[in-house]
């Protein structure tokens, strides 16, 4: 997937991206950092064909994202959103049975590929004893499994999360991130996610993009992103960016 100069403004007045341009790491997670208003979640929002910049295009597969049909990018992306609702009575399977959509028509259904899909995808999520529970019966970190399962039964090469571990508390934020961590190394899944918490980003990210204003401030691995000097820049933070043999790489934050 790659960018190039891409302009955005929700009111044709204001950019919220200016002039970004890059590629998005095949095989790779790529976490986006930066403080609120950064244009994380728009940025996404691009990428996954929800917003259209005025200026610039993202290709896919050397494709446009603007030429692909509905139901031939939901074959490519999935996105899960940082708020996802659903009827409170609806079941798990019945949830990611939605997975299926792309590939089905009114003259054609592959009923038995749609069920082994969604039978893996509630494996992979350790979900399969859930699979007749209503959505409201489940905890916070469950319903992120459901809708990450609904994701992987539409069968994409690229996942994209917006604020994933939002609303989770930190038992629920590691289950989920050591899931996506496993999707992507035993998958090959291309993953997309945003995060707040920078110890995150380093623990579960080959790549980190820090954004500030609506552009891109840097793009590299953690070590080459996460510094005190960087984190000035786009935080307006100081923090103590220290490495050892136990943790790996870590930030603390020390005062503004």
């Amino acid at each position: 997937m790659e960018l190039k100069d891409i302009t955005f403004s929700y009111d044709h007045k204001n950019n919220h991206l200016i002039n970004i341009s890059g590629e998005i790491d095949l095989g790779k997670i790529t976490t986006i950092i930066g403080p609120n208003g950064s244009g994380k979640s728009t940025l996404l929002g691009v990428l996954s064909k929800h917003y259209t910049p005025y200026k610039g295009s993202v290709r896919l597969d050397g494709k446009r994202l603007v030429d692909f049909k509905p139901k031939e990018f939901a074959k490519k992306v999935a996105v899960v959103h940082q708020k996802n609702s659903a009827p409170a009575d609806m079941t798990v399977e019945k949830l990611i049975s939605y997975g299926r959509l792309p590939y089905r028509s009114i003259f054609s259904q592959n009923k038995k590929a749609d069920a082994k899909a969604i039978e893996w995808a509630l494996n992979k999520t350790n979900l399969l004893a859930k699979r007749n529970h209503q959505l409201h019966t489940l905890s916070g970190g469950e319903q992120q499994r459901v809708w990450i399962a609904l994701t992987l039964a539409q069968h994409t090469p690229f996942l994209f999360l917006d604020e994933p571990t939002t609303y989770l508390d930190i038992y629920y934020q590691y289950e989920l991130l050591e899931l996506i961590k496993e999707l992507n190394t035993e998958l090959g899944i291309t993953i997309v996610m945003i995060l707040h918490d920078i110890n995150q980003a380093i623990r579960y990210s080959d790549i980190i993009i820090a954004m500030k204003d609506g552009q891109i401030v840097r793009k590299g691995t953690p070590k080459q992103v996460i510094t005190n000097e960087l984190m000035k820049k786009v935080y307006g933070v100081n923090v103590l960016v220290k490495e050892d043999e136990d943790t790996g790489l870590y930030t603390i934050p020390i005062g503004i």
